[in-house]
């Protein structure tokens, strides 16, 4: 199974030190920042599935991070879950209403977080925690590893089928080359940006087998993403 992206923001290291060894644990790829600038700066480099954001952090505080991601198209409703060690009503219901999914309090059980942050998954990214995806006609099912569009069987390769699986798990979201490169290349320095226009076209060509329409979109200058809106 693809694993999930995590981005915890946490400058107690003895804390992230633990966070991050439970999520690695039920599968997460984990990126640490103790510093809320830099947290805006990674969301736009490896586009996590989800955020585990700590009130007080250094530089701007997790909430006005929140309140951030929450203005931008791309990160709108990307999930977050806040933690803090304040617990007053008041508080709990600010972090809410700044856009947090969930709001834990310090101190808390690391597998009571995972657990929340699979929670959070399922209701806000249902298609991540899911064992089939449908979007557009395209239908994919991860336990059998079957792809299939209008009812018919679509034969993909390995990295075409990671392709198609990232777009699925975020129809719309547009993606330039060096993401998807780090999102779907296990070695993505290894590989040139070129190649991933190399794959656009092989699954291209794949769902468009049976004469669909193209639901791949190429927007100039940014990239590419799996939008069934546009076609007409």
């Amino acid at each position: 199974m693809q694993k999930k992206d995590l981005l915890l923001v946490e400058d107690d290291r003895a804390l992230a030190d633990l966070i991050t060894y439970h999520f690695e644990r039920a599968g997460y790829n984990v990126t640490r920042t103790g510093d809320g600038e830099e947290a805006l700066i990674l969301c736009e480099e490896i586009n996590p599935d989800l955020i585990v954001l700590d009130w007080m952090i250094e530089g701007i505080s997790g909430i006005e991070v929140c309140r951030r991601l929450r203005r931008k198209g791309p990160t709108a409703n990307l999930p977050i879950i806040m933690l803090t060690a304040r617990g007053e009503e008041d508080d709990r219901i600010r972090g809410l209403e700044t856009g947090a999914d969930d709001y834990i309090t310090k101190p808390f059980s690391p597998k009571e977080l995972v657990a929340r942050a699979s929670a959070v998954l399922r209701r806000v990214r249902p298609a991540i925690a899911a064992e089939n995806i449908d979007y557009g006609g395209i239908e994919m099912d991860l336990a059998a590893h079957r792809v299939k569009r209008d009812g018919k069987s679509i034969q993909l390769g390995p990295t075409e089928y990671r392709l198609l699986r990232h777009f699925l798990e975020n129809p719309g979201r547009v993606f330039s080359r060096q993401q998807l490169l780090e999102k779907v290349w296990p070695h993505s320095e290894d590989i040139e940006l070129r190649t991933v226009d190399v794959h656009i076209r092989r699954l291209r060509m794949a769902l468009n087998e049976h004469g669909g329409p193209d639901v791949i979109r190429t927007v100039r200058s940014a990239g590419y993403a799996l939008d069934a809106e546009t076609v007409s």
